[in-house]
């Protein structure tokens, strides 16, 4: 890893000499989105009037194209073309790779005529105007030969398998264990099929400079990947595809890979020779991209009578499509958060005829944590002890399957100190027993935790003659306010105020970054754009001391010091911009990179945290009101309190979706979702959401990173749902382990 050690000068944002670390900052990019000028990628102006694509779903889940009628179509006023498999271009084979060092691979379109799950796209219309594509869409007609289906995961899990390349995880002997403990729980929980709902669908817009150079504007996290897939598909040389996704509205993971509409755009602005736009329908977004997967977990917990567990276990069982192998890592994080001598955790995978599963906001502990932390609580009340008292009782000195000492955990601070600002003294352990009206109260807690991860990014950082500090980096801002915190972090480091940097990310041609996406963002680009900064800063020192014309000439390199927008040495000092202009006119332009250090592996990386959940259940409706939620979170340092606060709020408003509302199913008849738009898949609004807070403890992981920060990303929704459900349990009296908890589930507990 890059290392302020390297450049014999301070580390900036340690010292945080003009406060910029941590402050409320509001978004570098905020005011181009509240004007509406901020071009996303449909919306981005081609150098000329573009035609547009629109995608026609197959109605079947599994079989095959028998036939498709395109006349009337291409008939229809203003069409261009009208593809199938039957006359796509061609494109190179699926999931091959000509470039050894690719980080992507081939994906065509109509590469068969094979149905793999209902709404894959089986048609492309292009024409002059999106109305005129959409009318001449729904004149394809296709006829298909349907193959039986099965999309339902409880009734195929006796088909479950090991996923590849797995083997369950075993210390000691858990079944002996678990057999000997004098309390025993054994439970199970089912979480349902979810969609990611970003508020900007997938889209593109593209165009060709030349025969061989492709430019493109889509939705999409990581940059690298789809640039070289793209790449790869089209049969060009890396460098021939230019992609930028400035502004996402949106991503949770389900922008984390990319979907036809990339390749089409690319390939029809081709074949037309004018700029093309293709963007997903709402509908089209449930069924032809990515979701997270439905779970079923069973939890074993053993442990003695003063509530120390003597054997753990979580075992997961979930889905993929038919031909994929991608698992809902459910059952990792309690690798990490309890102590257990015994402990057993794996997962099975059930193969379906469903869309592609994939990664949502925090895979895993999003899911997991909703059996385990509601396991702890039932086993609390077995023991009569106070949940927050038993997760303090089995909290882990090292990590406690691996052995590895922790970079730093916080968890038990953020437990005590959360049930102090909630009032949780106040709580009554019995159920049933607080009730306002009509209303039954009731408190809920439970734990988070979300490992940390850094990987390997690269920034330039580059000053002008007028001082301007311009940070380049193929990052990508989903959101969570990748622009802003790249901006502080530049302005510390430079010493300069933030109306003199400028940040350019999310394009291929930029020095590249992972992207946004495993709660790694910031921290990745961020320790990047530090290491830039620090080469810029050392840059800048050697020009001063050496430039006669400056006041700092003849100095100590080392010992230049970066503030007000200038240079300063001792009681000497000149502005960057009367030092650039007249020793490097042109400008100076310097690259860092950051990479894990060499004994990250040392160490057991967690971002941790407290939930406290206060609802009301109707006692005849069963209807369930959130009236307040804190959330307390140790996250290392935190860049920007105001981005930062919003990521976990947000992520624990995800929670309360998960525990109340959020849920699809399959048609076992056709294999379709059952919701399919905003109006079916219910996520909390705002009157859902009572009383909301999220308190970040001071922290610095030295370990983690140069500037010891963390991810909040995903954190904020890992354990919120569960804090939720416990706290229903408390108010009424019912254990619902099936979610999400609806009114009639209630009902049917003996509400």
């Amino acid at each position: 890893m890059s290392s302020v050690a390297d450049y014999a000068l301070p580390n900036p944002i340690h010292e945080n000499r003009s406060g910029l670390i941590g402050k409320p900052v509001d978004r570098y990019e905020g005011p181009l989105k509240v004007t509406g000028t901020a071009a996303y990628a449909y919306e981005v102006v081609p150098p000329s009037p573009p035609a547009y694509g629109v995608m026609t779903p197959a109605a079947i889940a599994r079989g095959r194209v028998v036939a498709v009628e395109t006349a009337e179509a291409e008939a229809s006023p203003g069409v261009h073309l009208v593809w199938s498999h039957l006359n796509a271009p061609r494109q190179a084979p699926r999931g091959t790779k000509v470039h050894p060092r690719s980080t992507g691979v081939s994906k065509p379109v109509f590469d068969s005529d094979r149905v793999t799950y209902f709404g894959q796209s089986v048609a492309f219309v292009l024409a002059d105007t999106l109305e005129n594509a959409t009318a001449a869409a729904a004149l394809v007609k296709v006829s298909y030969e349907a193959e039986p289906i099965e999309v339902v995961l409880a009734q195929n899990v006796g088909r479950a398998e090991q996923p590849p390349g797995e083997e369950d995880v075993e210390i000691g002997d858990f079944e002996r264990g678990f057999s000997e403990a004098p309390v025993q729980l054994d439970q199970s929980w089912t979480t349902p099929l979810q969609n990611h709902c970003q508020m900007e669908p997938c889209a593109t817009t593209a165009w060709w400079e030349g025969p061989r150079r492709c430019v493109v504007h889509t939705s999409v996290q990581m940059v690298k990947p789809a640039q070289h897939g793209l790449a790869e598909t089209l049969g060009l040389d890396r460098d021939d595809v230019h992609l930028m996704t400035r502004y996402i509205g949106g991503g949770f993971g389900g922008k984390g890979q990319t979907y036809e509409d990339l390749v089409l755009a690319a390939l029809a602005s081709r074949e037309l020779g004018r700029p093309v736009k293709v963007a997903f329908t709402r509908q089209q977004m449930f069924h032809a991209t990515i979701h997270r997967p439905a779970t079923i977990q069973r939890v074993r917990l053993g442990a003695d009578k003063d509530g120390r567990l003597t054997a753990l276990s979580l075992m997961t069982t979930t889905h993929c499509e038919r031909d994929g192998d991608f698992t809902e890592h459910a059952s990792n994080f309690c690798r990490s958060l309890y102590a257990a001598p015994n402990r057993l955790t794996g997962h099975r995978l059930v193969r379906l005829d469903l869309p592609h599963a994939g990664a949502m906001r925090a895979p895993g502990e999003a899911s997991g944590m909703l059996s385990l932390e509601c396991a702890m609580d039932e086993l609390a009340e077995r023991l009569g002890l106070d949940p927050v008292e038993l997760r303090i009782r089995n909290e882990p000195e090292v990590d406690p399957e691996t052995g590895k000492p922790f970079s730093l955990r916080q968890l038990v601070r953020c437990m005590k100190e959360g049930a102090q600002m909630f009032g949780w003294d106040r709580r009554n352990p019995r159920p049933r027993q607080t009730r306002e009206g009509r209303w039954w109260v009731g408190m809920g807690m439970a734990a988070a935790i979300r490992g940390n991860f850094l990987l390997p990014a690269k920034a330039s950082f580059s000053v002008d003659r007028d001082g301007v500090i311009t940070v380049r980096q193929g990052m990508t801002d989903i959101g969570t306010g990748s622009y802003t915190v790249l901006a502080q972090i530049a302005a510390e480091t430079m010493g300069v105020p933030l109306e003199q940097v400028r940040v350019e990310i999310g394009d291929s041609e930029l020095p590249p970054a992972p992207g946004s996406g495993g709660q790694f963002g910031a921290a990745t680009a961020g320790s990047a754009a530090l290491a830039a900064g620090m080469n810029l800063r050392k840059a800048i020192a050697e020009l001063a001391v050496s430039d006669p014309g400056s006041p700092l000439h003849g100095g100590d390199p080392a010992k230049v010091q970066f503030q007000d927008g200038g240079v300063a040495l001792e009681n000497r000092a000149e502005s960057l911009a009367s030092l650039i202009a007249r020793a490097a006119p042109d400008g100076l332009t310097v690259e860092g990179d950051s990479r894990p250090a060499a004994d990250a592996r040392n160490w057991s990386q967690h971002t941790y945290g407290a939930h406290f959940c206060e609802v009301g259940v109707e006692a005849d409706t069963g209807e369930v009101r959130v009236r307040r939620m804190l959330g307390v979170f140790g996250a290392g340092r935190i860049i920007n309190w105001k981005t930062a606060r919003s990521q976990l709020t947000g992520g624990m408003i995800w929670g309360v979706g998960s525990a109340l509302t959020e849920a699809n199913s399959p048609d076992p008849r056709y294999g379709s979702l059952i919701g399919q738009d905003l109006a079916q898949y219910l996520a909390p609004v705002q009157l859902d959401i009572g009383e909301l807070d999220a308190i970040m403890l001071d922290e610095v992981d030295d370990k983690a990173n140069p500037m010891g920060i963390k991810g909040v990303g995903e954190l904020g929704i890992s354990g919120a749902g569960a804090a939720v459900a416990n706290a229903i349990y408390n108010a009424c009296g019912v254990r619902v382990r099936d979610y999400p908890i609806t009114p009639d589930k209630l009902i049917a507990g003996g509400l």
